[in-house]
């Protein structure tokens, strides 16, 4: 999970989750670890801004399951499938879930989310 200010829509502080499914085909978060997360993000005044896992055998989009696990209308739901074999190059793509209905959105890679909207060549020198 990717946590961000509440109200920002902007990405900030990496969580990593484990798979209390301990599947290679199935997810969920241990409920003690997820109470915890989301207090933490409470007294942080931050939301749930990315949700994002894998499909190891099935292209990325959601499954029934996904969507029924859906519970933040805020979040971008992203889904890397590896299922050809190619690790190198994954099919990344990203959706909003709200009331059981998909929604793609367009996904941009850039070089650093802190520059992103300024171009290149506006990054300063930090050496």
């Amino acid at each position: 999970m990717i946590a961000g200010a509440d109200g920002s829509d902007r990405p900030e502080r990496f969580i990593p989750m484990v798979n209390a499914a301990r599947s290679p085909t199935f997810y969920e978060f241990e409920s003690g670890d997820l109470l915890r997360l989301y207090r933490e993000m409470d007294n942080n005044d931050e939301v749930p801004v990315v949700i994002y896992h894998s499909h190891t055998a099935t292209e990325a989009y959601p499954s029934r399951t996904d969507v029924s696990y859906a519970s933040e209308p805020r979040a971008h739901y992203v889904l890397v499938s590896t299922r050809d074999g190619q690790p190198s190059d994954p099919e990344f793509r990203s959706y909003r879930i709200v009331d059981g209905e998909i929604t793609e959105e367009p996904v941009n890679v850039v070089e650093t989310y802190m520059f992103s909207h300024t171009g290149a060549d506006d990054v300063p020198d930090c050496r």
